[in-house]
């Protein structure tokens, strides 16, 4: 499917939630599109490894790290698992590392930015719930619409 954000938002403004520049791409893949699956954890990525390795092919998996730029949620290892499951991208409200490598995988990736320090291993946090930030609401099952321009977010798919 082909797409553009902006003919989306001119299309279904009434119906979007739509975010700007805030995150930054880190993936090879600039324009992606799926259903939502969330995680919501604070420095620590137990449990973005454990969606990435569940969640539906085709999905997009939407991490709310806090905003936290102290460590990385996601790297190499993490964008390879997301790469072969064939998941449309990911979106993380933290940070990535290895970004040079991630730049290399055919998925969408997008992040607040970079920090080389991993995180913490201890598995907390919640998968599967609405999530809150940059002024969007994330539920799980609702579709994300994502380029160049920015992203939107649809209860249904366009």
């Amino acid at each position: 499917m082909s797409f553009k954000t902006a003919d989306l938002c001119d299309d279904f403004s009434n119906e979007l939630q739509v975010l700007g520049s805030e995150l930054q791409s880190f993936g090879k893949r600039t324009a992606f599109f799926g259903p939502i699956c969330t995680v919501k954890v604070y420095e620590d990525n137990v449990l973005v490894k454990q969606a990435l390795e569940t969640i539906p092919t085709g999905s997009v998996l939407v991490v709310d790290g806090g905003g936290s730029r102290n460590c990385a949620l996601m790297g190499d290892n993490l964008g390879d698992i997301a790469e072969s499951r064939g998941l449309a991208g990911v979106i993380i409200n933290g940070c990535v590392r290895d970004s040079a490598e991630l730049a290399l995988l055919d998925v969408g990736i997008l992040a607040l930015g970079t920090n080389p320090l991993k995180s913490k291993k201890g598995g907390k946090g919640e998968v599967n719930q609405v999530l809150s930030f940059l002024g969007i609401e994330w539920r799980p099952g609702d579709y994300i619409y994502a380029d160049e321009d920015g992203v939107v977010v649809s209860p249904r798919k366009l």
